[in-house]
C-alpha cells in the first residue's frame, strides 16, 4: 500500500471549523505505512482545538474502514501549537514609592505580633523614617485600636487620575485597616476570595506616597492571606514573632518553612522573642520567665537566624495598646527594647539589600 492511498482516504475527513479536509490543511504529517501498522501525526495549528479528539477518531475510522486489514493497527499522534502567552495588564497600584516591605508574622495567634508591628512602626518613625502599616489580619483587625484611630473614616483623593484611599495617621505612621470600613462589633463572614480581594484593595488603592518601610501585620497561619501578600508585593523580608514557650515555637518552625518554600522565597530577617520575661512595675530589675527562658533565642541559633530582639512583658505594654498609644512612643524599658529592635531591623534590611543585585538594591536614608 502506498502513502498516496492513505492520504486519499484522509482527504475525506473535514475539519468542522476550517471547512477543509485535514490533508489540504497540511495537518497530516509523518505518514508511515508498514505491513503491520499505519502511523501518522495530526498537527493542529491551534492550541486546545476543540475538535482534536473527534478528528483523531474520524481519521482512524476512515482508514480502518478503507483498509480492514489494518483494523486496530492505526496509530495517530496528536501535535498542537503551544498556547499563546498573553501578557497580564499591569495592576494600577499606589505602592511604587515604597522602598521596603516587611511582613511581621507568626504562625500562631496570641503571641503579640500586632503589638510588635505597631511599636516597631512607631520606633522606626521616631528615628526619622517614613513608615506605613497594613493591617492584613482581615478577620481580626487590631491596628485601629492600637494606634487610637478607631473612629477614623477613610476619605479618598485623586492622585494622577486615580482615586486613592487616605490612610489614617498616628504617631507619624500611616495606617490602613479593614477595621476602618466595618463596625467594631461586626463579624466578617467572608470566604477566602473575598478576604484576599479586600486585602488587594488595601494594598494597591491606598495613598501611601513615599515610604521607607511598609510593615504588614500578618494574620496567624500559613494560608491565603500570606500567599496573597507575597504575590502582590515585593516583600523585602519577614520578621517572625513568638513567645518562648514550646507550643508557640513549633508553629514558628512552620512559619519559617513557609517563607523558605519554593515559589515564595522570602528571606526571614530574624526572630523576635515577645513576652521574653515578666517584669513587675514595682520591681523593674526582676525578671520572671513565666513562658520559659530564651526559647526563641535557642530556635534562632538552630535555624541560623538572628534574634532581633527580646521584648519583656510589662503591664504598660497592654495598657498602651488598649489606650491607642504604642509604648514605643515613650521612654520606658519596653520603649528602649523596641528602639533596639528597630535598629536591628535596619541592619538586617541594609544587609538584605546589599545581598541583592545592584539593579534591585534599595537605599534607606
Amino acid at each position: 500500500m502506498q502513502n498516496e492511498q492513505v492520504l486519499a482516504v484522509l482527504s475525506a475527513v473535514v475539519h468542522p471549523d476550517a471547512k477543509k479536509d485535514i490533508v489540504s490543511l497540511g495537518m497530516v504529517e509523518d505518514l508511515n505505512v508498514r505491513e503491520d501498522k499505519i502511523q501518522f501525526t495530526l498537527h493542529f495549528a491551534k492550541a486546545r482545538d476543540p475538535f482534536i479528539n473527534s478528528l483523531r477518531k474520524a481519521a482512524v475510522s476512515a482508514v480502518e474502514q478503507a483498509f480492514p486489514a489494518y483494523a486496530g493497527k492505526v496509530s495517530v499522534l496528536v501535535k498542537e501549537a503551544a498556547p499563546k502567552k498573553t501578557e497580564k495588564p499591569e495592576r494600577a497600584t499606589s505602592t511604587g514609592g515604597i522602598k521596603n516591605v516587611i511582613a511581621v508574622s507568626s504562625a500562631k495567634g496570641g503571641v503579640g505580633k500586632s503589638t510588635v508591628t505597631a511599636n516597631l512602626a512607631v520606633a522606626l518613625a521616631q528615628k526619622g523614617y517614613r513608615v506605613g502599616v497594613i493591617d492584613a489580619d482581615i478577620y481580626g483587625p487590631s491596628m485601629p485600636k492600637m494606634f487610637g484611630v478607631e473612629g477614623y473614616t477613610p476619605l479618598a483623593e485623586t492622585v494622577d487620575g486615580k482615586e486613592l484611599i487616605l490612610p489614617a495617621q498616628s504617631h507619624g505612621v500611616k495606617v490602613m485597616s479593614i477595621g476602618f470600613f466595618i463596625r467594631p462589633d461586626d463579624a466578617l463572614v467572608w470566604r477566602g476570595a473575598m478576604a484576599t480581594n479586600a486585602l488587594r484593595q488595601l494594598i494597591h488603592q491606598s495613598a501611601w506616597g513615599q515610604l521607607d518601610f511598609l510593615l504588614i501585620d500578618m494574620p496567624p497561619g500559613t494560608g491565603d492571606i500570606q500567599l496573597t501578600i507575597v504575590q502582590e508585593l515585593a516583600v523585602t523580608g519577614a520578621l517572625i514573632v513568638s513567645t518562648p514557650q514550646p507550643v508557640a515555637l513549633a508553629d514558628v518552625v512552620r512559619g519559617i518553612k513557609m517563607y523558605r518554600a519554593e515559589g515564595i522565597d522570602v528571606p526571614v530577617l530574624g526572630l523576635v522573642e515577645n513576652m521574653a520575661w515578666f517584669t513587675p512595675a514595682e520591681l523593674p530589675e526582676n525578671k520572671y520567665y513565666i513562658f520559659g527562658k530564651e526559647g526563641v533565642k535557642q530556635l534562632a541559633e538552630k535555624e541560623n537566624l538572628p534574634l532581633l530582639g527580646q521584648i519583656p512583658l510589662v503591664q504598660s505594654v497592654r495598657e498602651s495598646g488598649d489606650e491607642g498609644t504604642p509604648v514605643a512612643a515613650g521612654d520606658t524599658i519596653t520603649g528602649v527594647a523596641f528602639a533596639h529592635l528597630a535598629d536591628r531591623v535596619l541592619q538586617q534590611t541594609e544587609q538584605r539589600n546589599q545581598d541583592l543585585p545592584a539593579t534591585n538594591r534599595v537605599v534607606v536614608k
